[in-house]
Order: structure tokens, then C-alpha cells, then sequence
């Protein structure tokens, strides 16, 4: 009976799948498109946002599995979890929308402004005392939920869109994080959450389909803001804040890189005359250009393309991810 419940995964897929073309014909028609900044005439525009579809497709996969549950499982367990989960992706997902709608290049909303809106996105676990309030034997009380559960959030929602502004980044990392965390929930037998991150995996391999190089389409923050909440409150409804946290370690590493260019640094990377990426600043912003930097000493005099580059973030996440796997096997938490 019980594998009835790959219907969400499909569902989700194909939404997102057959909405995509919909939305590029009415992003390029509304004027809601960008520069594809690492290919050569840049000046080509891309329809932007496209995260909307797969956030689209997320939800009702999510509440395909709640229908699932509810008249054919007969069984109401998760069910308030589930609520406050999508209830916390909806309003990152409004935010991020917002924030292109406003547009990056014109500063979109202002970090004060981001950042509140998204400790609201919080509320939905606050109110249900999400996660459990100990760490290593110490009771947290009301400090977990009221402060560290807002912090999870906005830490991980905000630092996901770090590592962008490459075809096909942001969907990849999504879903080789999300897919390393869908595994931990399982051997945890926290199942019902290894299933919301396999509808949302789902969902962005089908965006995946249109936004890996060249890109026919642009994720936008309305993407990068769901994915990186939906790890935060996977982390925190599983009780495993610890690995989950050492699987974001590039995007720590980013953010760090960040900080030392006092957030103005962009992460974009110098296009030469035949289309290849050069290190944009002398020192190191973010690791697209220590990525840069070390495929340009592997190929010498080759060219590093934004493919390349990809490949080569997406290799280090993979070994983060494998790296966890090693330290954690004794308690995956």
C-alpha cells in the first residue's frame, strides 16, 4: 500500500516539469529576465524566477502526500509538522519572489527588511515547539525554539544564495544536500521526512532539465530561499541540526569569503574574449573563485568554462557529504 506514496514525487516532477515552458513564455513577456553574465554577448536575456514553478510543484506534491495519508493511509500523524513546513517554504518562497520582483541589480530588499521578513518564515515551527531542545545532554528550554530555531532558519535560507550565479548550481547543490539529507532521515526512520525532501529533489531535477548550461531559465531567490529553509527545517523536525550542519560547510566556507569582502564582493566570475571565466578580484570572495583558480592550475593554459565549474563545486559538496557520512556513522544526528 505503502507505495502509493512515490505519486507525490511524481506529481511534483511533472508539475514543475510542464509548468516550466508556461512560465519562460510569460517571465520573457512581463520583462522579468536577466543577463546570462558568463556567456559570451551576455547582453542575451534569460526569463528570471523560475523557482516559482518548482515551489509550485513542491506544494502540491506535499499536499498529494497529506491527501494520501489522511484518506487512504488513515493516518493524521505528521500532519501539523508537515503544515508548519510548508507554511515555512511558502513565506521564503513570497520573500524571494519579492526580492526579484525588486531586483538584485537595484539592491532588492534592503538586509534589514530580508532578514526580518525571514525570521516570520520561523514562526510556523515556533508555534508547534519544533525539534527537540536539548544538545549533547543540556536542556535548552525555551532559548531552542525562540532564538535558535529563527537562527537555523535565516542562517540557512540567507547563505543558500550565496553560491550562485552559474547555470545549474543552485538546483545541483539542492539536490545533492537535500538528497544526503533525505538518506539521513531514512536511517533515522524519520521517513515521512525523507519523502518531503524526494518531492522537492524531484521538483528540481525537472528545473534542472531547463537551467543547466545554457540555461533557458533562471532560478532566482525565490528558488535559493526554499531550498536553503527547507534544510534548515528538515534539520531541525529530524533532530539532525549536527550532520546537516556539516554538509553546509562550503556554504560556511562561502559565507566567511563573504564577510571578508563586507558582503559587496560578488561571486560572478571575469569573462575573457573567448568566452572562458577568469578570477574577477585578486583575492579569493567566494569558492567559485577558488574554483577558478585551481581548474586554471589543473589545465594550465586551457580554458575554464562555467560547466567546469559547476562540476568542480558540486565535486566538493560530494565529498563534504561523503566526508559526513564517515564521521557520523556511529549516530547520523
Amino acid at each position: 500500500m505503502e507505495k502509493i506514496l512515490i505519486m507525490p514525487v511524481v506529481l511534483g516532477f511533472f508539475v514543475t516539469l510542464f509548468s516550466l515552458p508556461y512560465w519562460i513564455k510569460k517571465a520573457k513577456r512581463a520583462g522579468l529576465v536577466w543577463e546570462d553574465m558568463h556567456k559570451i554577448g551576455r547582453q542575451k536575456k534569460i526569463p528570471g524566477s523560475g523557482g516559482i514553478t518548482v515551489v509550485f510543484g513542491f506544494v502540491l506534491g506535499v499536499l498529494s502526500y497529506i491527501a494520501i495519508k489522511t484518506f487512504i493511509l488513515e493516518t493524521d500523524t505528521t500532519t501539523v509538522q508537515i503544515f508548519a513546513l510548508m507554511t515555512t517554504i511558502l513565506i521564503v518562497g513570497f520573500v524571494g519572489l519579492i526580492d526579484d520582483i525588486l531586483g538584485w541589480i537595484h539592491g532588492g530588499l534592503s538586509t534589514k527588511l530580508r532578514i526580518f521578513l525571514v525570521v516570520t518564515a520561523s514562526i510556523p515551527l515556533i508555534v508547534i515547539n519544533a525539534g527537540v531542545s536539548s544538545m549533547m545532554g543540556l536542556e535548552l528550554g525555551l532559548i531552542y525554539p525562540l532564538i535558535l530555531i529563527p537562527l537555523g532558519v535565516v542562517g540557512a535560507t540567507v547563505t543558500f544564495n550565496f553560491i550562485e550565479g552559474y547555470n545549474g548550481l543552485a538546483a545541483s547543490q539542492g539536490i545533492l544536500i537535500l538528497s544526503a539529507l533525505s538518506l539521513v532521515t531514512y536511517l533515522n526512520e524519520t521517513t515521512w521526512l525523507s519523502l518531503i525532501c524526494l518531492i522537492m529533489i524531484s521538483c528540481l531535477f525537472a528545473f534542472y532539465v531547463f537551467n543547466k548550461v545554457p540555461a533557458k531559465i533562471f532560478p532566482g531567490d525565490v528558488l535559493t530561499y526554499p531550498i536553503g529553509a527547507l534544510i534548515a527545517v528538515v534539520a531541525i523536525l529530524g533532530n539532525i541540526e549536527k550532520i546537516a550542519i556539516f554538509f553546509f560547510i562550503p556554504y560556511i566556507l562561502e559565507t566567511g569569503l563573504k564577510v571578508r569582502g563586507k558582503l559587496r564582493k560578488q561571486s560572478i566570475a571575469k569573462l575573457n574574449s573567448r568566452g572562458g571565466l577568469e578570477m574577477p578580484y585578486e583575492k579569493f570572495y567566494g569558492i567559485e573563485h577558488i574554483g577558478i583558480y585551481l581548474l586554471k592550475k589543473i589545465k594550465k593554459r586551457g580554458e575554464v568554462h562555467e560547466k567546469e565549474l559547476v562540476w568542480f563545486i558540486n565535486a566538493f559538496q560530494i565529498l563534504i557529504i561523503l566526508l559526513g557520512f564517515l564521521l557520523f556513522r556511529g549516530g547520523i544526528t
